[in-house]
């Protein structure tokens, strides 16, 4: 199952607590068109308020992720890392699970 790292904990609590207050609101993950450079599974994020029913839900310390279905196969062995540069921009990093 997707895990997040204390980073990403943080940066989506920030971004879902910004545009929906709500405790059923959380960051939900799905597959987009096409492919990334490497053949890679592509992603789309977005702001929820509440899960699909069909999603798988990942409660964070802080933060809630759904994972529509193919997001969450295509995850199921992956950490969920996050960053913010200088000016403020949002990059989520998808990393191997340690062994």
């Amino acid at each position: 199952m997707l895990t997040l790292t204390e980073n990403a904990d943080a940066v989506v609590t920030t971004i879902v607590g910004r545009e929906d207050a709500s405790a059923d609101a959380g960051l939900r993950i799905q597959t987009a068109e096409g492919q990334g450079p490497n053949g890679e599974s592509r992603f789309a994020v977005h702001v929820a308020p509440s899960p699909e029913p069909a999603d798988v839900v990942i409660d964070g310390v802080g933060s809630r992720v759904f994972l529509e279905e193919n997001a969450a196969e295509a995850l199921s062995d992956k950490v969920l890392d996050a960053g913010v540069d200088d000016e403020g921009a949002v990059s989520f990093t998808i990393l191997p699970q340690p062994a």
